[in-house]
């Protein structure tokens, strides 16, 4: 009874497929007439006016391209894809895998138009006989099918250019046509060999060979075309890491259809039909995770996301920035960084080698060339990626760039209550009687309303007397800061920072509250590095950027938003303030590392309750910004024990030094105006009175003699001591004391007592 139902099924089965292909021989026996395809007459005249009728041009995008981003040099980082592609030129396919393509595919390719009757009708007839079907689509009709499949962005438009009907097959026919007018038989081949899927999401030709042989189309050899070749008939059944064995019999298909046609010999058939697939594999890598700059490369992916949308991303709705994110993957994108590999080395090495990679604490530095902006290096301590241990934030970049709220920038802030003071024309000199903890009232924000009163204290209660604007930054001094920004006021402050590219990390609006002067806005590495930047290229702040050029798959430039590059402050005022932060390297808060060897400045940077550390500096010739904290919420989890001068930096003054090294080491300006600065008494101590006194009038001191001398073991006439000390800052034309030897023998270098 099973048997008898069988056979009837069978014979039903059969029937329909006769009567389909009826069907379908007869509809496309009625456009056989039409120029281009070769026939006896016109037949079914008015479907053939229909089909003419219809739109002929076929409207796709170009076959999606990976999306490349180079560094500076030129050298490939990252790779952006969602189809695994890289086109080539026919030319650059290995002879033998053109033939196969074609012998296994549409071996009549180049004696037929667009259609092919005499193959359609033998595929018909063969379907009718076997279980197994035939192709008829030509390989121009594959060729429209791939092009519009692959141009399909949503599931609906894929699902409507794929549709298994007749109304299908027949758009495909008519655009086969327009693309046989239009295009040569090897324009077609190429573009079909570019576009067609080969399984394992490797697309084209150039692709599939790297990904299964890892060696370009050129260099195929006849297996390996063979293999290929088959693929694309059926790329899920005949993956060859997957299913190994039908990629295998496909394979040899493909090699007998090769001999039967004359193409290869029978022996080498065998020989080839002989061998085990033989797989040499690169598994295609993409995104960020993939690169080998992870954090620089999640900066570059937001601002291309940007430049793609005109400016827009974070305003687009959700599903418009999906459309972007497709735009990059798929647009065949070159982009062209800023990125020195040199010092993102540097970078890494000092973070992890400071912060341990898998701890709940984070280091997070960045590196920006002065008078340009572009972002060098930028890194974490932790590893990319998701996991334990890992992240996926780009901690030292702000939350348009995929960072997050950011972290506070302690004192590093304070260079620019220094940079406006100085702008104000206040003296270096001035003095502030700065207590260990301090009141400030009377300060309005820059709309005019008056702040709450603000008590900060120092974090070393002996940090207490008169300060000057060189002495009170060496030792960055809460309480003569928050003197001295009652003095600039807290809107010309707030200015200076917003002048040198400052904001807030979460894009909130600045907070403009007297304690901003310590730093209490949250911000990122990469927007405080540029600031520094900025007084390293002598006043001139150029906002930070990490694309240089976007060309797409066309060879066309895209047009990148216009850099903020202006001049902040007077070149006078900015070597002034760098001239005072080289003090905090050789004699304030960061003179335990005894510099980098080179001409440099910074400012530490502890900020409130211990939330972070961070640490910002530069040379004439690059500037960096470290921070230092517990990422899981700085506010809750502390860092009790960690100042600027401690972790960030060390980790600023290791990635300095190694990024620098064999660099020219210039010096930085003298500024060219006197600012009422102080100046520091000289060391005379064991000089002649005369050698002393002339040391003393070329720092614009006036020297004097004590009356009497002094006891002293150093010989007679020399200098045993001066009132201020050998390194006092005291105001220029300041008359400093000399007390000298008589001799004697007699060790004493207190000053005698009146």
């Amino acid at each position: 009874m099973r048997v008898v139902k069988t056979d009837r099924g069978k014979a039903l089965s059969t029937l329909f497929r006769l009567l389909g292909a009826g069907v379908v021989a007869g509809v496309l026996v009625a456009f056989i007439a039409l120029p281009g395809v070769g026939s006896a007459g016109l037949t079914a005249r008015d479907a053939a006016t229909n089909f003419e009728d219809m739109d002929s041009e076929l409207k796709t995008r170009p076959p999606s391209e990976k999306t490349v981003m180079y560094d500076a040099t030129g050298k490939a980082v990252a790779t952006f894809f969602d189809k695994y592609r890289e086109s080539v030129r026919l030319d650059q396919v290995a002879p033998i895998m053109r033939q196969a393509m074609v012998d296994i595919e549409d071996s009549r390719f180049y004696q037929h138009g667009a259609l092919d009757l005499k193959g359609t009708i033998r595929a018909l007839a063969s379907n009718v006989e076997s279980e197994q079907t035939q192709g008829g689509s030509t390989l121009t009709q594959q060729y429209v099918k791939n092009l519009l499949a692959d141009s399909a962005r949503t599931k609906d438009e894929y699902n409507e250019v794929t549709a298994p009907t007749v109304g299908r097959k027949i758009r495909e026919l008519r655009y086969a046509l327009d693309i046989e007018q239009r295009l040569t038989k090897d324009q077609i081949l190429e573009g079909y060999m570019n576009v067609a899927y080969f399984s394992a999401g490797a697309y084209g030709v150039q692709a599939a060979s790297k990904r299964f042989f890892s060696k370009p189309a050129s260099k195929l050899d006849l297996g390996q075309a063979a293999l290929l070749a088959g693929i694309t008939q059926n790329p899920t059944a005949y993956d060859p890491i997957r299913n190994p064995n039908d990629a295998r019999k496909r394979r040899d298909t493909v090699l007998y259809r090769m001999q039967q046609l004359g193409h290869i010999s029978k022996a080498q058939a065998d020989q080839e039909a002989a061998k085990p697939i033989q797989l040499n594999r690169t598994d295609p890598v993409g995104g960020c995770e993939t690169s080998t700059v992870p954090y620089f490369c999640e900066y570059v992916k937001y601002d291309m996301l940007n430049i793609l949308s005109d400016g827009k991303y974070w305003q687009l709705k959700p599903d418009e920035r999906v459309s972007i994110t497709n735009k990059l993957n798929r647009g065949g994108y070159t982009i062209r960084t800023t990125l020195d590999m040199r010092d993102q080395r540097a970078v890494d090495q000092a973070l992890r080698g400071t912060v341990a990679p898998g701890g709940h604490r984070v280091g997070a530095e960045a590196m920006v060339e002065p008078g340009t902006g572009r972002i060098r290096a930028m890194g974490v301590s932790k590893r990319f990626g998701n996991g334990k241990g890992r992240t996926t934030l780009n901690l030292s970049a702000d939350s348009a760039h995929g960072g997050g709220v950011g972290v506070s920038a302690g004192s590093t802030f304070k260079v620019f209550t220094l940079a406006a003071a100085l702008n104000e024309d206040i003296p270096v000199s001035t003095s502030i009687n700065a207590g260990s903890s301090t009141t400030v009232t009377g300060l309005t924000d820059c709309k005019g309303r008056g702040t709450a009163p603000w008590s900060p204290s120092n974090s070393d209660p002996a940090e207490a007397g008169a300060y000057n604007l060189k002495t009170g930054t060496w030792s960055s001094v809460n309480t003569f800061y928050a003197q001295l920004e009652k003095r600039v006021g807290l809107c010309d402050a707030v200015k200076m920072s917003q002048k040198f590219g400052m904001k807030r990390a979460d894009g909130q609006s600045f907070r403009e509250v007297p304690s901003q002067v310590l730093g209490t806005n949250e911000i990122d590495m990469v927007h405080l590095a540029a600031a520094y930047a900025g007084f390293a290229a002598r006043g001139k702040y150029c906002a930070p950027i990490s694309v240089t050029e976007v060309v797409d798959a066309e060879g066309k430039k895209l047009k990148l938003p216009k850099q903020d590059c202006h001049q902040a402050v007077d070149e006078a005022v900015a070597d002034k303030v760098n001239s005072i932060l080289q003090g905090v390297l050789t004699k304030g808060t960061a003179k335990r590392i005894g510099g980098i060897g080179r001409p440099a400045a910074g400012k530490t940077g502890t900020c409130e309750e211990h939330s972070c550390a961070v640490f910002a500096g530069h040379t004439p010739n690059l500037a960096a910004a470290a921070a230092y904290w517990d990422f899981r919420g700085p506010n809750k989890y502390k860092v009790y024990g960690s100042f600027g001068a401690d972790e960030p930096l060390t980790m600023w003054a290791q990635s300095m030094r190694d990024a620098l090294s064999g660099e020219p080491a210039p010096g930085f300006n003298t500024p060219s105006r006197d600012f009422g600065d102080t100046t520091s008494v000289p060391k005379v101590k064991g000089d002649l009175v005369a050698a002393a006194m002339a040391k003393l009038r070329a720092a614009d001191l006036k020297p004097q003699l004590a009356s009497g001398s002094v006891d002293s073991d150093q010989p007679k006439g020399t200098v045993v001591s001066t009132s201020p000390d050998a390194g006092t800052e005291v105001a220029p034309g300041t008359t400093v004391m000399l007390y000298v030897s008589r001799g004697g023998g007699k060790k004493k270098d207190d000053k005698p007592k009146n």
